[in-house]
């Protein structure tokens, strides 16, 4: 299985041979080198790293490694235990800490794990700073900290809980109207810290809730991916309880995904497309997602005669968009809603507050609020990429073929056609092309992503 080093961090499958799996020597040596590069960027300073992790089996161990190499540069490391990737980055910035390094590897099977790396704004590295950790993993050369000046150790088990009182004093979130409905969901957290933060989030909220795979014990009952083909049990489950909606989360719980009171997928692409209803109803502006997004974000912002801007995939790409645009909610198609009322990051508890305070104000089933946005339908496939494939010229076979139609080159090739579209991009976390569309109905889109399956391995052979 392949180790990935990426600028957003490093990622690979437990055991195996060094360099090739993210055995403990990597993870070891990745560490050191982001730690390098704080020094080096604060020579003179103490300084002081938030960790935490996702339920993985592997997290322990991994969080111990990390968290040793830290203190062995000088480097305080306050350990936040079984967290949430967003928990980490708003506690980077409330315990007023240099850097945080979250242990996950997001929707990735239970054998993989990574070290995902944020700056002191509890956002993840700029490309350019992600370039300079990748230089330093190159070169291999560390110094360690003398004996009297290695970093010192603490937990803080209270990150969940601030991350919730942040949320809760949010202006939008309107606790009132939420408690008023008295929902009741299904929440499946595919046994990670979900499990532990969501629970807490909706006692607060007055929701009443049936939890299924909530037990943080790193035994991902499914593959841990939100989709459709993925979640039948809490399908089955939100009407056999007479549920509300149900509630998906990743390992990570930065991708939220939504079930209907009928059984039926939400959408995670209208996840965003609600939040970003409630949000620019409230407050007007610009908002942004990814080129792999679905067309109704922007037809959410016509709505409000409000810009909407295209970012390449990737969450550091997004946030830079949302900056630079004045955006007040923006994400991603995969159910990552960023608000940056709370953070620029990816967050599916701020997202659960702000879907339900939607829906106490909207009076209306779920169901009858996704059929009041625009329909659209998207496929999401990929092809696996062996080492003799380069993928970088296939795109461009690709790009040649229909160079009449409209192109978008910033991130992989996206084609936009009259009434729909396909992006083929490769993936910066797993050996793989993959492969969105979205069309007017399933089936379309479902045959136009078929279609460029095929296109492409015709191209590669």
């Amino acid at each position: 299985m392949p180790l990935i080093k990426s600028i957003s961090g490093f990622r690979g499958t437990i055991g195996g041979k060094i360099n090739d799996n993210l055995t403990p020597i990597d993870a070891v040596k990745f560490a050191a080198a982001y730690g390098s590069w704080l020094k080096q960027s604060a020579p003179n300073k103490r300084l002081k790293v938030v960790i935490g992790r996702d339920a993985r089996i592997s997290g322990e161990m991994v969080s111990q490694l990390v968290g040793s190499t830290l203190i062995g540069l000088g480097i305080d490391v306050i350990d936040l235990g079984l967290s949430t990737t967003p928990t980490v980055e708003v506690m980077v910035t409330e315990l007023k800490a240099d850097g945080g390094i979250i242990l996950t590897a997001s929707h990735n099977p239970k054998q993989w794990n990574a070290l995902k790396l944020l700056n002191g704004k509890g956002e993840f590295l700029s490309a350019d700073d992600g370039a300079e950790v990748l230089k330093i993993v190159e070169k291999d050369d560390y110094t360690f900290a003398e004996v009297d000046d290695l970093g010192n150790y603490s937990k803080n088990e209270k990150g969940i809980e601030i991350h919730i009182d942040k949320i809760l004093n949010l202006p939008l979130v309107n606790q009132k109207a939420i408690a008023e409905k008295k929902f009741k969901v299904v929440i499946d957290a595919v046994n990670s810290t979900g499990g532990i933060a969501i629970p807490p989030l909706l006692d607060r909220l007055g929701v009443d809730y049936v939890k299924l795979y909530c037990e943080p014990n790193g035994h991902f009952p499914h593959n841990p991916e939100p989709l459709k083909e993925h979640l039948t049990d809490i399908s089955k489950m939100v009407v056999e309880e007479n549920a509300d909606f149900g509630i998906v989360v990743d390992p990570d719980v930065d991708r939220l995904a939504l079930i209907s009171e009928d059984g039926e997928m939400f959408g995670e692409e209208y996840t965003l497309v609600a939040v970003a209803d409630y949000v620019l109803s409230k407050t007007p502006s610009a908002t942004v997602s990814n080129l792999s997004s679905s067309r109704a974000l922007r037809d959410i912002a016509k709505k409000y005669n409000q810009k909407y801007e295209a970012a390449a995939v990737g969450e550091v790409n997004v946030v830079m968009k949302m900056k630079e645009t004045g955006a007040k909610i923006g994400g991603e198609g995969n159910g990552g809603i960023i608000y940056p009322e709370l953070h620029f990051g990816r967050d599916s508890l701020v997202g659960i507050a702000l879907f339900l305070s939607l829906l106490a104000e909207k009076n209306m089933k779920v169901s009858e609020l996704r059929a009041s946005y625009p329909p659209y339908f998207m496929s999401k496939k990929k092809i696996e990429l062996t080492p003799e494939i380069n993928t970088d010229h296939l795109l461009e076979k690709i790009q040649q073929k229909y160079k009449n139609e409209e192109i978008t080159t910033v991130d992989g090739v996206k084609i936009d056609f009259e009434n729909d579209w396909v992006h083929m991009r490769k993936s910066n976390t797993e050996p793989i092309i993959r492969i969105y569309t979205e069309a007017p109905t399933q089936q379309q889109a479902d045959e136009l992503a078929d279609r460029f399956i095929q296109e492409l391995k015709q191209l590669s052979s």
